[in-house]
């Protein structure tokens, strides 16, 4: 049974670029198919940094809008025809819903979707989730997983589509994979840990030592310390095995000058995941001859799919994995926008915002 709720709630809210206020704005009220989500741990990310330095993202979100879109809580309330959930249920949230009858989710690519819907606001008291998000994209969570760990479904989930999509047998019939990943953000140590449970020999490369330190946690079988801003392609190369290049790497960074660097660190008929996601407009030279010649395939991956999501909550609900390590410390609503400073800072690498 629905119980009463507050008139209002506080939520952070994104009015253009590096301007944030805290306002006080109404609970939403739900209708059929929706279900108010009592948001219990929401969790900073990369893709919230963009957002808050650029004042926006081209296809989640437009100002001004509550933002944040890594989510657990408690179902607070349930809207007519709603049969799954009820008031009390602890779920996760993915922060998009695909149709189900499109071209590309009929073959499983839900992240193609042509008409991708995204969710955003976990970062308020409350969160109202439409019907096809109920529908199609909320998971309830294991009794043994706290909401902490829970509100890394989403990031995690992305790094499970992109492990998938680097074809992993096809490079390890002669012993482990080795796999080159250049960036130790919360998406880089996702990917070692993840790869560490697939049996990969991973080299992470970060200019961060404390990052280093942390993919060793995650697994990482040898770490390499370069410089920010790329040009770094020939120490990472030298350190993998033969000094050859690795057959699989992966950039994510979202720094072109890197996605530069992994190409001239594939071996010859390897892969590279193009994971970290660059601004709109960049661009970066290929050499044609390295990629024809080497029979080097070129693979650019985004988000999630359901089912990913639904994997990343078995492997978060492992107390052996090793996600709460990134969550670097818990702060209220109302500091979010230092929760994300300390994160451009390089002070924090997720930040856990509870109201």
């Amino acid at each position: 049974m629905n119980t009463p709720l507050p008139s209002n709630m506080q939520g952070a809210v994104l009015l253009g670029p590096e301007h944030i206020e805290i306002r006080e704005v109404p609970v939403p009220e739900v209708g059929p198919g929706e279900f108010l989500l009592k948001v219990e741990a929401a969790t900073t990310c990369g893709t919230d940094v963009k957002v808050f330095k650029r004042g926006g993202h081209p296809r989640m979100l437009k100002v001004p809008t509550l933002f944040g879109h890594e989510m657990a809580g408690t179902v607070a309330q349930v809207g007519p025809e709603v049969t799954k959930f009820k008031p009390g249920d602890r779920v996760v949230v993915a922060n998009s819903a695909p149709c189900g009858t499109c071209k590309y989710c009929l073959i499983q690519r839900e992240n193609l979707c042509e008409d991708l819907h995204y969710l955003n606001g976990a970062f308020a008291e409350y969160l109202k989730v439409p019907a096809r998000f109920q529908e199609k994209n909320t998971h309830l969570l294991p009794d043994e997983l706290s909401f902490e760990r829970a509100s890394l479904t989403e990031p995690l989930a992305c790094v499970l589509h992109g492990v998938d999509a680097l074809d992993l047998d096809r490079y390890r019939q002669q012993g482990p994979a080795e796999v080159l990943l250049f960036g130790g953000g919360p998406i880089g140590q996702l990917f070692v840990g993840v790869l560490a449970r697939e049996g990969c020999r991973v080299l992470l490369a970060d200019p961060n030592p404390n990052r280093l330190e942390l993919g060793k946690t995650f697994g990482a079988s040898e770490t390499i310390q370069i410089e920010r801003g790329g040009g770094q392609w020939e120490r990472a190369r030298q350190r993998t095995q033969g000094g050859e290049g690795a057959p699989v790497v992966v950039e994510a960074t979202g720094v072109p000058e890197v996605w530069s660097d992994a190409l001239k660190c594939v071996q010859a008929g390897g892969l590279v995941n193009f994971f970290g996601g660059c601004a709109p407009g960049t661009s970066i030279e290929l050499d044609t001859h390295l990629v024809h010649y080497s029979e080097i395939t070129l693979k650019g991956v985004y988000h999630h799919r359901p089912d990913t999501v639904r994997r990343s909550l078995d492997i978060l609900a492992d107390p052996n994995f090793p996600s709460e390590a990134l969550l670097s410390k818990t702060l209220p609503i109302s500091q979010v926008e230092e929760a994300l400073r300390s994160m451009i800072r390089k002070e924090a690498i997720k930040v856990v915002i509870k109201p």
